[in-house]
């Protein structure tokens, strides 16, 4: 339809040969058409359902919105229009009460709020109003506040980097404006404007479609939920807007063909900024670690509830009855069973678990990655098989034309010029003008208007890597004694119908007729057709020679060319064929034009081979070695020629042995039948040889599901070459039901986002197209391959260092601190830890250490593991609880208990007079001696001993293997000084607690004997050294029982 208005010709002035009379009913259309859209309905959906842009006519359309289909805009009418505001779709407004509330009641908060609640009962009016009681709930609602600001700030920054990252993606759109095709900001898009929509395109903004190719089709599921594409149309289908096809609404997408549209809304006044509006917030959703940690926290909350109700019903049906005036009141009872509440809690673990996203994301942000959302770090860390596309992903996707064959000739790009200057005929090279119309007129790719002014090589173009490096190679090409010049081709040719490049036909079509004919009644009409060789050799039955003279493609003849392809693939090529048509039936309906080419697509002449290079990336290779060495399967699936495919593979290092097998093998070797319910089981031994694989699409097609057991299970290195956008996300599916593999992808066109969709983590280009932008999770702004394996490593650390947090926490936490409770309860003592004391460990020693572990950068063995697999391997298993119960916590509990003992021993008192006591406590003292004193000196050592022994514990579960000595905290590349605040920290809080005045009177705090403070060093360091034989066992027999063990 493009040809069907005359192009403005330069120097005519601005009425670009439209007469006064339309440009001024043009204007006059635009100002009633501003008053009528300034008063829009107040109800979202009554906007929706008064759109009636679809139901105009084409030329109605131009009228309305005052444009013009070749001149678009002009720079006047779009400054006018710029102050109805930025083509920005409002964000959906956050309800801050709900948020409040969840930082509020979230986490462990809710225990804390059950325990202030009982406290301020036992304070009144449960019993005597005790200072020490009112004080420790003033603690605990001072926890509460504490908590839920560092979770409002946490959350704060994290979304604050998370939108600086997102400000990153540049969103741009083609567009026409003064005769000329501009690529703007998309948010700079105004009503009135045409836009220009390729395969890949995100739609900037509701528009009418004017102009639209055959086999236009949009992804509307981001609207709909409907995964299915949509055929585009120039008719309205529906008098329904989100139903009709000849709309292309904001945040939909192109997945096939090309169309200009008339924009008639843009920012909150499209279809999607009204659907926001009338949803409301957006839901919050757990990430995976956040979802464990919440499982982990209602085990916990279980527990400690259960232990505090225990505690009490004991209290009540026992200790008061049996052993009057022990726990004197219900008050007392009350108040010390409410360590059981807070022992159970890691009040450290939420808010590290919170910490966590802004560290990763700060980290990723230096590297220019955009992370969507934590989740997609957390399955980074499981990923066991990457399946990477090929062009613009392992290659630069910068292509540029090498090399020229002919039947009978073969040039190098450099040497054209000169080879045809020096013949003495350069008739003998007439085919290059052929070429060169098929090269610059069946091309999909455009110059960006404002760059036409730099050399060919520098020009801004946008289309894809084949199309751009054909149109910088046809319009640098100019051979005057052959009349080969791009400037006055495209004038010399009208397009007529186009079937654009797709990844299942693998070829695009274009028909010309040419405008300056020299027989004036016939119109010369062409098709022009460029594509795979393996996919067009069967539709060509002649060839052309450098000569420009035809011959019969013989069997020969084949044979030279199949040979020449294989001898380019490593560098990879596509065929440009043309055929003349004498004539051709117009008038016909784009579809039924469409049908009509298939049937042409015969008897074609074969023009020549084009051999373009596109060289790999240069961080893929070492990338890819430290991602297989991570565990993780790398394979390649593409579209492209299966030895081109093969060649970059083996640069790459994704294939590295010589043998490589093919179907044939596979199916030799599926005998073996496995149900279903065993595919987790389908894996590579890691004692298996590595076995290299390479399949076509058409190898795929014909998979069963026994070959697919095999290949799964069997090869570590896989190309699969010659696929469709829908086998490439059968490759993802079949690899993601066996091995309980977690499947990554990469890709950067519109044929990967079926796969990106398909797979666990999408991982997309930043050059890529918008398509593929949407569907991935983690997007390389940068185009840095080497980002990947960093991410991974950022997957496994976030892991990793969580558990540590969970592995420091619990031994103080839910075992020293809940022993004392139950010495006290079931063993009659005095209580050796006082709940102010267990709440001020938890929310402030333990906190401020495991917050370093955080910060711990990855072990030298990370990224030499296996994989974690998510299904299996989680935060919280049987090994991390034995070395929390049966191991660290089994050194520190007796360590801290056996100081409570030495005291009192050395008060005059033994063993049985401290144990099973009960109500007979400080019988045997004289009477000069206080014991309540003894209990607060010992309660204080307790405390001191628990925060000093964590220092072991710290040190012992920053490594998990590795010696303290090859990554200590203080120097070398492990090294972390917050562990170093951290126990200068939870020293100065000690000492704070212990002397100050006000927590003497109040919370019953003293001070301490001198040797109390020097002994738990030395537990301290017996932990450590202790764990430091455990990892040296591991080390030196890794097939051993300790190793099976540790965690």
């Amino acid at each position: 339809m493009s040809g069907t208005t005359p192009s403005p010709e330069p120097g005519t002035g601005k009425n670009y040969g439209v007469q006064i009379a339309y440009r001024t009913l043009s204007v006059r259309a635009e100002e009633k058409q501003s008053r009528t859209t300034s008063k829009s309905p107040p109800d979202p959906a009554d906007a929706i359902a008064s759109i009636d842009a679809h139901l105009l006519s084409v030329d109605e359309v131009y009228t309305r919105y005052s444009s013009h289909p070749t001149v678009g805009l002009e720079h006047a009418a779009v400054l006018r229009r710029e102050s109805d505001g930025k083509n920005v779709i409002s964000p959906p407004p956050t309800v801050y009460w709900k948020k409040a509330l969840n930082y509020i009641f979230g986490g462990f908060n809710f225990l804390m709020w059950i325990a202030f609640i009982l406290t301020i009962l036992s304070y009144a009016p449960l019993g005597p109003p005790l200072a020490f009681t009112l004080g420790v709930a003033v603690l605990l609602l001072l926890v509460i506040i504490v908590s839920a600001t560092f979770y409002a700030l946490v959350d704060w920054n994290a979304s604050r980097i998370m939108k600086s990252i997102k400000s990153l993606i540049a969103h741009e759109a083609a567009v026409i404006r003064d005769g000329k095709q501009q690529i703007i900001k998309a948010a700079d898009i105004v009503v009135g404007d045409v836009a220009v929509l390729n395969a890949g395109d995100r739609v900037p903004a509701d528009m009418r479609v004017v102009q639209a190719s055959s086999d236009l089709r949009f992804d509307r599921s981001l609207l709909t939920g409907e995964s299915e594409m949509i055929p585009g149309a120039l008719d309205a289908t529906s008098e329904n807007a989100l139903e009709t096809r000849n709309l292309a609404l904001t945040s939909t997408f192109v997945v096939q063909g090309t169309c200009h549209g008339v924009v008639f809304a843009i920012g909150d006044r499209t279809v999607m900024g009204r659907l926001v509006k009338m949803s409301g917030e957006t839901k919050f959703k757990l990430t995976t670690i956040q979802k464990e940690v919440w499982f982990f926290t209602k085990i916990i909350s279980c527990l400690a509830l259960f232990f505090f109700s225990l505690s009490l019903l004991l209290y009540g049906v026992w200790l008061r009855t049996s052993y009057p005036g022990y726990d004197a009141t219900a008050s007392v009872a009350i108040v010390n069973s409410i360590g059981c509440l807070t022992a159970f809690v890691p009040q450290g673990l939420p808010i590290c678990v919170a910490l966590s996203l802004t560290v990763v994301a700060r980290r990723m942000a230096k590297r220019q990655v955009l992370v969507k959302n934590l989740a997609t770090i957390e399955t980074l860390g499981c990923m066991s098989v990457l399946c990477s596309d090929k062009t613009g992903t392992l290659t630069e996707g910068k292509m540029m034309v090498e090399n020229i064959a002919f039947l009978d000739d073969v040039f190098g790009v450099e040497e054209i010029n000169e080879r045809v200057t020096k013949a003495s005929d350069p008739t003998v090279f007439s085919a290059f003008k052929a070429l060169h119309q098929i090269a610059r007129l069946c091309n999909g790719a455009k110059f960006d208007a404002t760059t036409n002014h730099l050399p060919v090589r520098d020009r801004t173009i946008k289309g894809d890597p084949t199309d751009t490096a054909l149109l910088r190679f046809s319009e640098a090409l100019s051979i005057p004694e052959l009349g080969v010049d791009a400037s006055t081709l495209q004038q010399d040719y009208e397009k007529k119908f186009e079937i654009p490049f797709n990844s299942r036909n693998k070829w695009m079509l274009s028909v010309f007729s040419k405008v300056n004919t020299a027989e004036k009644n016939v119109e010369s009409t062409w098709i022009f057709v460029k594509g795979a060789p393996d996919v067009l050799f069967p539709s060509c039955s002649s060839v052309l020679q450098s000569d420009g003279t035809v011959v019969k493609l013989s069997s020969k003849a084949r044979q030279t060319l199949a040979t020449l392809q294989e001898d380019w693939s490593s560098q990879g090529q596509r065929v440009l064929m043309l055929k003349p048509i004498e004539e051709i039936k117009t008038g016909l309906l784009p579809n039924d034009m469409e049908d009509l080419m298939y049937q042409e697509m015969c008897d074609l002449t074969l023009v020549g081979l084009v051999g373009i290079r596109d060289p790999p990336r240069p961080d893929v290779l070492p990338s890819i070695g430290i991602i297989r060495r991570a565990g993780v399967r790398v394979f390649m699936v593409t579209g492209d020629f299966r030895l081109t495919a093969l060649a970059i593979a083996r640069q790459v290092g994704i294939i590295t042995q010589h043998a490589v097998d093919s179907i044939q093998d596979v199916q030799a070797a599926a005998s073996e039948k496995l149900s279903p319910k065993d595919y987790h089981l389908i894996k590579p031994s890691d004692d298996d040889p590595i076995r290299s694989l390479v399949l076509t699409g058409e190898d795929v097609a014909s998979l069963t599901p026994f070959d697919w057991n095999v290949i799964v299970g069997q090869y570590a290195e896989i190309v699969f070459a010659r696929t469709t956008p829908d086998q490439k996300m059968r490759i993802v599916q079949e690899i993601k039901a066996r091995g309980d593999n977690t499947v990554a992808v990469t890709g950067d066109g519109v044929n990967d986002a079926p796969a990106l969709k398909a797979a666990d983590i999408g991982v997309a280009m930043g050059s890529g197209s918008d398509v593929a932008k949407e569907a991935a999770a983690l997007i390389l702004l940068k185009n840095d391959f080497a980002s990947i394996p960093v991410a991974i490593e950022m997957g496994r650390l976030v892991f990793d260092n969580l558990k540590k947090v969970t592995l420091y926490l619990m031994p103080a936490g839910s075992y020293s601190e809940f022993m004392a409770v139950l010495a006290n309860v079931l063993l009659g003592m005095q209580l050796p830890m006082n709940s102010y004391q267990q709440v001020c460990y938890c929310i402030t020693n333990d906190v401020i250490m495991s917050i370093s572990l955080m910060y711990e950068q990855p072990e030298w063995d990370l990224m030499r593991r296996k994989p974690r697999n998510a299904r299996t391997d989680r935060l919280t298993d049987w090994r991390l609880f034995f070395h929390v119960y049966l191991f660290y916590g089994l050194m520190l509990w007796p360590c801290a208990m056996g100081m409570w003992f030495l005291y009192m021993s050395q008060q005059g008192l033994g063993f049985y007079d401290v144990i099973l006591a009960f109500n007979n406590w400080g019988s045997t003292l004289p009477a000069t001696v206080n014991p309540t004193e003894l209990v607060y000196v010992g309660e204080s050592i307790y405390y001191v001993t628990v925060a000093i022994g964590q220092y072991g514990t710290l040190l012992s579960v920053r490594n998990r293997r590795v010696s303290i000595l090859q990554s200590n905290p203080l120097w070398g590349p492990r090294r972390n000084l917050l562990v170093l605040v951290g126990m200068t920290g939870t020293i100065l809080i000690c000492i704070v607690n212990l002397y100050g005045a006000g927590f003497q009177r109040v919370f019953y705090m003293r001070p301490i004997p001198g040797m109390f403070w020097g002994i738990p060093f030395t537990f301290a360091l017996g932990i450590l050294l202790v764990d430091e034989t455990r990892k040296a066992i591991v080390r030196k027999y890794p097939k051993s029982f300790v190793a099976w063990l540790a965690w």
